[in-house]
């Protein structure tokens, strides 16, 4: 009894420690939105562009805190950046900087949306219903005036779209 006692006990204590550490990045993702709120993005960077000559672009708008110019997996600029203000009536300073040309691009300046994790815009297929009627195969004559025998169908002359049931 003492042990049964023991072992819950145990997993109590573990589940705590669980909930504890979902509470701490539960407020993690809280500042995140925070500073996100504080952050624009920067479109059409050029490749050749520096941390250093963007904080530069966007010093006029207010007090810049970070500038992170994304790379790719080989080390390569995307083409973008973050940047991230200490105050939030920044942001709409560097709004108006749209445009604005740097090396030459013109700079695409927009507030920096918060990613929901989980919520990922990924949509299918979409139902058509005139498809259904695109399933019913066209009028076959009979396999005697069928030039390629009865269910052969030459392998250039076959439809593109693979379907088992056809």
């Amino acid at each position: 009894m003492k042990k049964r006692l023991k072992e819950m006990e145990d997993e109590a204590a573990a589940l705590r420690d669980m909930q504890a550490k979902v509470e701490k990045e539960m407020g993690a993702s809280q500042g995140k939105e925070e500073a996100d709120a504080r952050s624009v993005y920067v479109g059409n960077v050029d490749y050749s562009c520096t941390p250093e000559e963007v904080q530069q672009h966007f010093q006029s708008c207010g007090t810049v805190n970070r500038v992170t110019i994304l790379t790719d997996k080989f080390g390569q600029p995307k083409g973008y950046a973050y940047v991230e203000f200490l105050e939030g009536e920044a942001v709409q300073n560097a709004i108006l900087l749209n445009e604005s040309e740097l090396h030459g691009r013109p700079l695409k300046v927009s507030a920096k949306r918060t990613n929901v994790p989980g919520m990922k815009q990924y949509r299918g297929r979409r139902f058509d219903p005139s498809y259904a009627y695109m399933t019913r195969r066209a009028y076959m004559p009979p396999y005697a005036y069928a030039p390629y025998g009865f269910g052969k169908i030459p392998r250039f002359r076959r439809a593109m779209r693979y379907r088992p049931y056809f």
